[in-house]
């Protein structure tokens, strides 16, 4: 591919910040997950009484961010994506404003962390923002650089923990502050609205995609893997601080930090690679091996291994998620060729309510049996049971839908836009 003509082809400046605008959101959609250590000694958190306590905190972001997802990908089609990030970034300062300045008892945190949820819908903006600025065959190019911002995860992971330990938590929302508001100066002044506009998507499309059963299997197999992926990537800090560092509590959450943002990149930079192997093997039996993938390597966690082992089946989990959110989304379109836009939102919203309820499990199971062992082998056991659905669903789908040749990445990664994508 010649750089120079993609380069031509769309408008580059409104690619890179709609990179920005999705890496700085997914930064701060799970800044409270990566502060959770810091937040819970606050508080004065008990490792087990109030596990469940600190799986819900880390959660609530992840509910806010489905829920948000239908909204924005409505205000993407309606008011167009650029109006729609610059209004969602000046809402994520108001959450970061109040967990600088205000936040301090266990619910204003759990308020903060809902209104962090407009970061986790910048899906519903940013990759519409880019994709529409390009042709078909560009569009795997484009997707991937705008998509490769949910690497704002390890950013979070990685430097929340340290600066918290120097600055203490509060500080850490104030400083987020400073690359959300040079973002969204940049975008303010680079990013425009491509002039190919689909037409709006009405809630009755949104109403119809639901009386198939195929969309709840959908919604099903990636609430476990964008889920498990989000959900892991805002819990996995606690668990390697509580598991392995229980009394370091100084140093601990910074090791814990470092190792969490190692897994996270695991995933992060995988899922291209899963919607390619997709391509070659078909959606179907790439999911097939990466559930089952997934479940082995949950299953040997529940034995809570010596801390390398740990951290080599997460590692190994987290990137088998990623590859199965690429995955999910090679299938998505084959299925609903013309309902493309309404059914990511959907899916996406799904993929948000598996990553709620995944900490929640993972904390609740912690107080009630003082292991964190029962929380990994209901997740395994969840993955298991998408590897039977799919078994399952196997001769149907490839009688009715997944052709011989499985569709060109090109749409898989373009999918990825709640509401909205380019071409629909």
């Amino acid at each position: 591919m010649n750089l120079r003509e993609f380069r031509r082809a769309g408008h580059f400046p409104t690619l890179i910040c709609a990179f920005l605008y999705f890496d700085v959101s997914f930064m701060v959609w799970v800044l409270i997950g990566s502060l959770g250590v810091s937040i819970s000694a606050q508080l004065g958190f008990d490792p087990i009484r109030d596990a469940d306590k600190k799986g819900f905190m880390v959660a609530v972001p992840l509910l806010g961010g489905s829920l948000l997802r239908l909204v924005l990908g409505l205000l993407t089609d309606h008011i167009g994506a650029r109006r729609t990030a610059l209004l969602g970034m000046t809402l994520t300062t108001i959450p970061l404003l109040l967990g600088w300045l205000w936040a301090d008892t266990f619910s204003e945190i759990l308020l903060v962390g809902l209104l962090l949820g407009v970061a986790g819908a910048s899906f519903a903006a940013a990759l519409p923002l880019a994709s529409r600025w390009y042709p078909p065959e560009y569009q795997g190019l484009a997707m991937g650089i705008a998509g490769a911002g949910n690497s704002g995860t390890a950013l979070a992971t990685f430097f929340g923990p340290i600066l918290a330990r120097s600055l203490g938590w509060h500080a850490v929302f104030g400083l987020a502050l400073i690359p959300l508001l040079l973002t969204l100066v940049l975008f303010a002044l680079l990013a425009k609205d491509s002039p190919q506009q689909p037409p709006p998507k009405s809630l009755r499309d949104y109403g119809l995609v639901l009386g198939y059963a195929d969309t709840w299997w959908f919604c099903l197999l990636y609430s476990v893997t964008f889920g498990g992926f989000v959900g892991l990537a805002s819990f996995l800090t606690i668990f390697f601080k509580d598991q392995y560092f229980p009394t370091d509590v100084a140093t601990g959450q910074i090791y814990a930090g470092y190792i969490t943002t190692a897994c996270v990149v695991s995933g992060s930079f995988l899922r291209p690679i899963g919607g390619y192997l997709a391509d070659r093997f078909g959606g179907v039996r790439m999911l097939m091996f990466l559930y089952g993938g997934v479940a082995a390597s949950l299953m040997c966690l529940t034995s809570l291994p010596a801390l390398p082992v740990a951290i080599v089946l997460l590692f190994l989990a987290m990137g088998l998620l990623g590859m199965g959110n690429g995955s999910v989304f090679q299938l998505v379109p084959q299925r609903f060729p013309k309902e493309i836009g309404v059914l990511t939102g959907i899916v996406g919203a799904a993929g948000g309510v598996g990553g709620f309820l995944l900490p929640n499990v993972l904390g609740t199971l912690k107080r009630a049996t003082s292991s964190f062992a029962p929380g990994f082998a209901i997740f395994a056991l969840m993955a298991c049971v998408c590897l039977v659905v799919l078994w399952r669903l196997r001769p149907r789908w490839q009688n009715d839908f997944v052709s011989a040749t499985p569709a060109p990445s090109i749409a898989t990664e373009a999918v990825l836009a709640p509401a909205g994508a380019a071409g629909n």
